[in-house]
């Protein structure tokens, strides 16, 4: 089963500044190349959706700005990642979708997501106990690309409508792997975070 990984970079940044997030570095090392790390046994290239942003991520992916719709936001990025596959991978390519303000990302994460589509899921979310990252996610290019503007807003919406499993990294974690950075305490914590534990 063909799989292609989708970073979802392109939030504002605004509780930290407007600054842009893929750029901030945790134990040495920015977000996105964190995230790229843990996606590299996919098929190439990685896909870094942008947002309504045209900014080029160069060497580590390819950039894909929103389409020209009436929507923003995660699912926004996943429907122009979906666009931009379609007609070039095989409709049952599975997209790995993470957040790129995730630095923590688990090694296993694209196989255990796998895994659960590989079960007979129609979709998979990453969870730590009762936490659920809708970002943070397997999904089949089929529903994707068949997605109308308007039949839902968020991942999560979707993930809901598709009956998705939810796979709890809390049997191998003892600290949330998905915790992610929105303002200037999370920046600090997570921080700490690595220098105490990398």
């Amino acid at each position: 089963m063909s799989a292609v990984g989708v970073i979802l970079a392109g939030g504002s940044g605004s509780r930290l500044g407007l600054v842009r997030k893929a750029t901030l570095r945790i134990g040495g090392q920015s977000l996105i190349e964190r995230v790229v790390a843990r996606l590299e046994d996919l098929e190439p290239p990685i896909l870094i959706s942008t947002g309504r942003d045209t900014h080029s991520f160069g060497e580590f992916g390819t950039s894909v700005p929103d389409l020209d719709l009436p929507l923003a936001g995660p699912l926004a990025g996943l429907m122009a990642a979906a666009h931009h596959l379609a007609g070039q991978v095989d409709p049952a390519t599975i997209v790995i979708s993470v957040a790129v303000d995730t630095p923590f990302l688990p090694v296993d994460y694209a196989p255990r997501l796998l895994a659960a589509l590989n079960s007979g899921a129609a979709a998979a979310h990453a969870g730590w106990k009762d936490n659920f990252y809708p970002t943070n996610a397997a999904w089949r290019l089929s529903d994707l690309a068949n997605l109308e503007v308007g039949e839902h807003n968020s991942p999560r919406s979707l993930l809901r409508a598709l009956g998705a499993i939810h796979v709890d990294w809390s049997d191998t974690h003892e600290l949330d792997p998905f915790a992610n950075l929105n303002g200037l305490d999370d920046l600090i914590g997570l921080t700490k975070r690595a220098d105490a534990h990398e």
